[in-house]
């Protein structure tokens, strides 16, 4: 079990936030389908929920069903964060989350996220502000450092520590390495001994087993995972499963990745039902990686590219998988 601040996670696997990816409907699959401790909601600019911005305020909706929930929120300006961070706790988080490992050059290049490793003063200056307004868990996830020259991923553990913080994540990349390379899982180990707060271990956890080698080899307290989920939504379940002795959950069948999508496309095109184009988009994307794997997986994937309307896209994906049951 993680124990963030007074929150029990049970199973100690984390959903890790990925923008546009982690929006309700996936959260919500990826909760019923079993195995996840906490689910995390795309990152959020502070900015934009400070300023009242509508689009970013809907992406805040969720079920209760979904719990525990961490809200993840990045940006440069202490006062902003701040308000952002009692904006989660108003909407009704467990967790507030700060980024401070985003690699994306677009928040990069406002101080945000990975930044923040290059001027630790303002990351302290964020992480008090932050913990001052909040009575729920504080987390902070980071990289490795900006580079292999700049590593300090060990004094902003221990600023964080320092400050407040319940847990932090560690994904043991660089900000210049992106998602590019090896993970290099001695990172995590080291900045478990050099703090005493929970660390949760990321990068490079592929399959259930690799879940399972990253807390035995590093002895993290929790393990995040992103996207690998994407194209096995069933890791959390055979996770967990493994962390707890039990090896004998099998690999999703064909059957079972068609009533996902089947299943995917209709809590999206509910959500959506005015507005096509943000449908086909959606499940077009999630459709892509929940194939990989599938025989013939590319032949579906190449077909819905050019499927002008919801209704063609879920006759398209009938078709396909009658013909996989029949083969």
């Amino acid at each position: 079990m993680l124990q963030i601040g007074r929150l029990a996670v049970d199973p100690p696997l984390v959903l890790a936030p990925m923008a546009g990816i982690t929006d309700r409907h996936f959260r919500k699959i990826i909760r019923d389908l079993g195995g996840v401790g906490i689910v995390s909601m795309e990152f959020l600019s502070s900015d934009a929920l400070t300023r009242g911005n509508e689009k970013t305020l809907n992406l805040l909706a969720f079920e209760q069903e979904e719990r525990p929930l961490a809200i993840q929120i990045y940006g440069s300006s202490a006062e902003r964060m701040a308000r952002a961070a009692e904006i989660d706790e108003e909407t009704g988080a467990d967790v507030c989350d700060i980024n401070m490992g985003c690699p994306a050059n677009k928040v990069l290049k406002g101080c945000s996220g990975a930044a923040l490793m290059g001027d630790l003063g303002l990351a302290e200056r964020i992480i008090r502000e932050c913990r001052k307004r909040l009575t729920i868990p504080l987390t902070v996830k980071f990289r490795a450092g900006l580079d292999t020259g700049r590593e300090n991923f060990i004094e902003l553990g221990r600023l964080c520590e320092t400050n407040g913080v319940d847990a932090v994540t560690l994904h043991a990349r660089t900000a210049k390495q992106m998602f590019s390379g090896e993970a290099d899982w001695q990172r995590i180990v080291a900045l478990k001994k050099a703090i005493a707060i929970p660390v949760i271990g990321n990068g490079d956890v592929e399959t259930p087993a690799d879940a399972l080698r990253l807390m035995r080899e590093t002895g993290c307290d929790g393990v995040m995972i992103g996207r690998a989920s994407l194209k096995n939504p069933w890791i959390f379940a055979q996770s967990s499963a493994l962390l707890a002795g039990d090896p004998a959950i099998p690999e999703a069948t064909t059957e079972m990745r068609r009533d996902l999508i089947v299943r995917h496309f209709e809590m999206i095109r509910r959500y959506g039902k005015d507005d096509p184009k943000y449908v086909l988009h959606k499940i077009r994307t999630f459709t892509g990686w929940y194939t990989h794997g599938l025989p013939n997986g590319r032949l579906l994937r190449q077909k819905i590219g050019g499927i002008p309307t919801p209704e063609g896209f879920l006759e398209a994906v009938e078709e396909f998988f009658k013909l996989e049951f029949a083969a």
